[in-house]
């Protein structure tokens, strides 16, 4: 058995538009609905979202139902150990939040991969070698893995080149949610300082040659950031979702 190839991976190096969706929402019913909603990608969060490692299983069995559709999965802090469960859980791209120096990026990395290059730990019954039918999956499985670090504060800005050019580093993703508050203006996501260094930190990646990935939940600002060549992007939360969806439905009676 051949290892799956990462979809997303490919899209991105290749600069292909990849439009995702935010799952925050546990259990698998949610993550089978946006698997099946006709976007490229779905992230499940264990960051800020009440999804335990023990949830990703069950929510990448349901994304990976529908062929087009690639998971991400994100984990709750730089930890290799949390690195170690996901991959064996069988993720193949990985976000991890956060990264402010190049060597934590590089601490990233060195965590997604087996020795004598890294420290992910040796297991031969996991879903991510297929319970053992892979062939040749611990000299294959990091062509398929896609290392995506988080960039969110403006320190982690003034170190963006390094971190970009990390070794192992296949794309980066910035945050505009953190960012605020590192600029000092908490939650105020569009606004025009925040809105101005997302926009930059967007274009330097693009000078680089590296992926650039955001969070924008306006259409209209997600346009913005397709234009100036962010490749992926997220432009709907799960819960977001139900939550305007529910205040208009009780509007609408009122």
């Amino acid at each position: 058995m051949q290892n799956p190839k990462n979809r997303f991976k490919s899209a991105i190096a290749d600069q292909r538009r990849q439009l995702g969706v935010w799952n925050t929402i546990g259990g698998n019913t949610v993550p089978e609905l946006l698997g099946g909603a006709g976007f490229d990608w779905v992230l499940v969060d264990c960051e800020h979202a009440a999804i335990e490692t023990i949830e990703v299983l069950p929510a990448l069995q349901a994304i990976g139902q529908t062929p087009d559709t690639s998971a991400v999965v994100r984990v709750a802090s730089n930890d290799a150990t949390l690195f170690k469960r996901v991959l064996d859980l069988g993720a193949q791209t990985v976000m991890v939040p956060y990264v402010q120096t190049a060597d934590e990026a590089a601490a990233a990395v060195h965590a997604m991969r087996y020795g004598p290059q890294g420290m992910r730990g040796m297991a031969g019954m996991t879903r991510a070698t297929r319970y053992g039918k892979i062939d040749n999956y611990y000299d294959e499985a990091e062509d398929d893995l896609c290392l995506i670090v988080q960039v969110e504060t403006l320190t982690g800005l003034e170190n963006l080149d390094a971190i970009a050019k990390t070794d192992g580093v296949d794309a980066v993703f910035i945050g505009p949610a953190d960012l605020s508050a590192s600029m000092g203006l908490r939650g105020q996501m569009t606004h025009v300082d925040v809105d101005a260094a997302v926009s930059d930190a967007i274009k330097r990646l693009v000078d680089l040659g590296v992926p650039a990935g955001v969070m924008a939940l306006a259409p209209d600002v997600a346009d913005r950031y397709l234009n100036l060549g962010a490749n992926f992007v997220a432009v709907a939360v799960d819960l977001v979702v139900l939550a305007d969806a529910i205040s208009h439905i009780r509007t609408r009676f009122n």
